[in-house]
């Protein structure tokens, strides 16, 4: 390993080997000569005069990229496409007379991009799905733990800590919703020509339009996909760039939304994520559990969601039929944007998978709280009893006010059971307004909701994409 030379995070700590191959020199350079089989094969098909011994050659040679002889070429002629061209003719030399015959560079550029961003999505996907498997499990898990909810980070109506996790869940399953949308809508570029027209293949083929719109449409069949998009210039729209990303950035969001209230669970001491017994948590407090996955997280969905923008204003700057002031840009932000999708899913799953809750805690913070959300009872209570409405909402008004202070200005617990308790004119005891306050009591429908939420929508999903369950997440801490 090199030291002296940068080298981008993003290929060394976060994202999985599956993800980096995607984007490696072996996967584009074998694509480019997976495209220009596809294209021999079918030129030949319709009646070019090219050679199945060609062909052949042609295939002996597809995964053995000479990467020397290209990267020597390039510097000769500046130009990446023909250099693996000539590259591949030295390798094939009965077939490099139709390496590449009528096709411009776009045609294994933009083809190559198409394919590795639909087996990009297809690995995103998978773990999307896992994700939502994890998170579900947790959800079903502690669906019935009551816990204090938070509106403006304000205590609020209680909710299961299942409940919540159902909030992190519906957003996932939004995000697949789009994925599926976008991957199915994906189609190759095919075989354009210079401006989009395929007038080098209509002369290629006599002026045979037929032969033209068959040629895409095989050559999408060999590449694995349902067809080429109908119209294009030179490159396919950098829309489909843009709308890809927008993916991405949307789980990024999910993520970044999770790991917000992980850290602030993790403050509370209500939950935590994994911490691994000889984990160091800082290098001054010994004593300290950081959050630092959901931090990584955190920042990683920083970097993507900000990334988003760079495929839309390549899309919004593109002149006529092309410019190539995409190039630099598109390589770079597409890649990154999959790498760390990638490294916020792996963290997702790890997390998920590893939550620890600590119910007494969660217990405490609840019942320190669930007096003033039980009032409205303790009111209704002690009117059948004979109260007088308005006098008891007054009442409790006041008690409540003096609670609160002793809790924020003494740091006492709260007393305004023992006010209300003493208080003539509700006629209670202690004993009986401590059996109103069963939390249970207060979490609305926050039970059925997870329960329907989870057979209704979640494992209709989990049971549809059976096979791609079963992923564990190793991350480097």
């Amino acid at each position: 390993m090199t030291t002296d030379n940068y080298t981008s995070p993003l290929s060394e700590r976060y994202p999985s080997k599956e993800m980096q191959f995607l984007f490696s020199p072996d996967m584009k350079f074998r694509t480019w000569r997976r495209l220009w089989i596809a294209l021999a094969e079918t030129e030949k098909e319709l009646g070019l005069s090219i050679t199945q011994e060609q062909i052949d050659q042609l295939k002996q040679h597809q995964d053995d990229i000479n990467y020397d002889v290209a990267k020597a070429r390039e510097k000769e002629v500046r130009h990446d496409v023909m250099s693996h061209v000539y590259a591949y003719g030295q390798q094939c030399p009965d077939a490099k007379g139709i390496i590449h015959l009528g096709a411009t560079s776009c045609y294994v550029g933009d083809n190559t991009d198409i394919v590795i961003m639909s087996q990009a999505l297809q690995l995103i996907r998978k773990k999307l799905v896992n994700t939502i498997a994890s998170l579900a499990e947790f959800a079903e898990e502690y669906k019935s733990l009551p816990t204090l909810a938070y509106t403006h980070f304000q205590a609020a109506q209680p909710t299961t800590v299942g409940k919540r996790a159902t909030l992190w869940l519906n957003d996932l399953v939004m995000d697949l919703e789009d994925l599926d949308y976008v991957l199915n809508s994906l189609r190759l570029l095919g075989s354009k020509g210079t401006t989009g027209t395929q007038a080098s293949f209509l002369e290629l083929f006599d002026g045979d339009h037929e032969k033209c719109r068959v040629l895409d449409q095989r050559i999408a069949d060999k590449m694995g996909f349902k067809g080429c998009y109908p119209v294009s210039g030179q490159t396919y729209s950098r829309k489909v760039d843009s709308r890809v990303l927008n993916v991405l950035a949307g789980i990024a969001q999910s993520a970044h939304k999770f790991s917000n209230d992980i850290r602030l669970l993790q403050h509370m001491k209500e939950v935590e994520e994994p911490f691994e017994k000889h984990q160091i948590g800082s290098s001054a407090m010994a004593y300290k559990r950081n959050p630092m996955r959901t931090e990584r997280m955190a920042s990683l969905a920083n970097y993507v969601m900000s990334d988003a923008m760079n495929p839309q204003i390549t899309a919004a700057t593109q002149w006529f039929e092309r410019t190539l002031d995409d190039s630099a840009n598109k390589r770079i932000a597409v890649s990154e944007a999959f790498l760390a999708t990638d490294g916020i899913l792996e963290l997702y799953i790890n997390v998920s998978k590893g939550l620890v809750v600590y119910p007494k805690v969660i217990e405490s913070h609840l019942m320190a709280e669930l007096p003033f959300m039980a009032t409205e009872n303790i009111m209704m209570d002690a009117v059948r009893a004979g109260g007088d409405r308005q006098e008891l909402h007054e009442r409790i008004r006041l008690h409540s006010m003096d609670a609160g202070k002793v809790v924020k200005e003494q740091g006492k617990p709260n007393d305004l059971l023992d006010r209300i308790a003493a208080d003539p004119a509700f006629n209670i005891t202690k004993e009986a307004l401590q059996k109103v306050l069963k939390p249970e009591n207060y979490v609305g429908r926050s039970i059925e909701q997870t329960t329907e939420f989870l057979n209704g929508v979640i494992k209709p999903i989990l049971s549809a994409n059976e096979d791609q369950i079963g992923l564990t997440a190793e991350i480097n801490v």
